[in-house]
């Protein structure tokens, strides 16, 4: 079915597994704090409208043609609502709204590619959504075609979609493939059928093994799984099962989620049960047994949540440090200028962030009207860059050299000092490990490194937002 060989399966390392080395006792004593989850700093919820179209505007003007880009396409309709999801999402049962909604989304390429100065080369295209696989075949081609057009996308560039195998369509995999896409991630979250029922996303083995060999034949090698814990009715037994079935399709990588369960942000998770969802300790042994399974395997961890094949790009930018995280994730994705089209994307420039409307009726007003449709943003100042590069290395590295990271900032190695001393609790408990100026977060504390990376984060002090579990 799939062409990429499975990894033999070997002994798992004679070691306590991360489920067993962790303290019960310590995880419920920070499971009440909810922290940021980095994919950006300063966080989402710390945008203002302050950077609006206009300042967008600018900052594209601004763009060097010796910069380096990436671009994120998202594409938020799907049939049926997961009752998990937390995405920006809506669902339709006809055409018409997603080719309004494709209408809108080139004339925005268009109007962005316009305000930069010369044609940004371009070494990453992303889909994310709700559902991207859900445009036409033809639609999709094209819009690659325009991309192709306002952009110089370079050869070999990744072009990933993300994609629902329950809607996914013969002719839909093909058309991926003549656009070059080669780089697919797929929504699996779990196998068991029970847990499927529970949060209204019925998906059996068989589609997924479908949706891989159509890929195959379309002759897109680089696979994602994404697997979920902390689920309704999961248990250890059934994610280790989920995770031995995952891999006997043999990805090249896969993605290991925790659900957020934010109701009061997310009003559909209110249909989930939450006597049936696992405390702290338990989100965490299901992780762990996940994880587990993934390494004798042969897998290796990356960051927080991912795990790849030895040799993998992602395995090898972790070994050598340079693994970074942006919205989508952990990536390698080392771009100057990531530009987000569609409704609720983000964009990251040099000068900071920005974010579309999320409402589609102003999404598109804003298009309609000739305007950026940037709603909200945040600029950078020097203290939010040092921080972000602490932090990136924390969340990726696990550890991280407080007075290099400020060296290479023209700081004082010292700059660092009181969240280091600020951190004795963390130290005391076993969460982290300060060693003069580097802090490292130990493998027992591993659900707990967001707790960690927001004690260097200035902005949580201005209390703007909700955030999910720190475990």
């Amino acid at each position: 079915m799939n062409a990429i060989t499975p990894l033999a399966v070997r002994p798992a390392p004679a070691l306590r597994s991360p489920a067993q080395a962790v303290d019960a006792a310590l995880l419920a004593k920070y499971d009440g704090l909810r922290v940021p989850r980095y994919t950006s700093y300063p966080t989402a919820p710390h945008f203002t409208p302050d950077v609006n179209g206009d300042v967008y505007g600018g900052w594209l003007e601004a763009v060097e043609p010796s910069q380096s880009g990436s671009l994120y396409l998202h594409i938020p309709f799907c049939q049926k609502m997961c009752w998990y999801c937390g995405c920006h999402t809506k669902i339709v049962a006809r055409y018409a709204p997603i080719a309004e909604y494709l209408g809108h989304l080139r004339r925005e390429i268009a109007m962005v590619a316009d305000r930069i100065p010369g044609r940004l080369a371009v070494r990453h295209i992303h889909f994310g959504g709700g559902t991207p696989t859900m445009l036409a075949p033809g639609d999709f081609e094209s819009l690659i075609g325009l991309l192709r057009e306002r952009f110089d996308v370079v050869p070999g560039a990744e072009l990933a979609v993300e994609i629902d195998p329950r809607t996914l369509i013969a002719e839909m995999a093909a058309a991926l493939g003549r656009a070059g896409v080669n780089r697919a991630s797929l929504g699996v979250q779990d196998f068991d059928a029970t847990v499927q029922e529970a949060i209204n996303r019925v998906q059996p083995r068989a589609v997924t093994e479908q949706a891989l060999a159509w890929l195959q034949d379309a002759g897109i090698g680089g696979i994602n799984l994404d697997l979920m814990y902390g689920l309704p009715h999961q248990s250890v037994e059934s994610v280790t099962r989920s995770a031995e079935i995952a891999l006997e399709m043999a990805p090249d990588r896969l993605s290991v989620f925790g659900y957020a369960h934010v109701p009061w942000m997310k009003t559909h998770q209110k249909k989930i049960d939450e006597s049936v969802l696992a405390g702290s300790l338990g989100r965490w042994e299901q992780f762990a047994a996940i994880a587990d399974t993934l390494a004798a395997a042969g897998y290796s961890a990356v960051g927080l949540d991912h795990f790849a094949r030895p040799g993998d790009e992602l395995a090898v930018q972790q070994e050598e440090g340079r693994l970074g995280r942006n919205f989508q994730g952990y990536t390698t994705d080392d771009a100057d200028v990531l530009l987000g089209f569609g409704s609720s994307s983000i964009g990251a420039l040099p000068q900071g962030y920005v974010q579309n409307a999320v409402p589609f009726d102003q999404y598109a007003a804003a298009i309609e009207e000739g305007r950026l449709p940037t709603s909200k943003g945040i600029a950078l100042t020097g203290d939010d860059r040092v921080r972000r590069d602490l932090i990136m290395r924390l969340m990726c590295d696990l550890s991280v050299d407080t007075a290099a990271i400020a060296r290479a900032h023209g700081l004082d190695e010292a700059t660092f000092e009181p969240e280091l001393a600020g951190m004795a609790d963390l130290v005391a408990d076993g969460v982290a490990v300060v060693e003069g100026r580097r802090v490292h977060v130990p493998d027992s504390a591993r659900p707990l490194m967001r707790i960690v990376a927001a004690r260097f984060d200035t902005h949580l002090s201005k209390g703007a937002g909700r955030h999910s579990r720190a475990v």
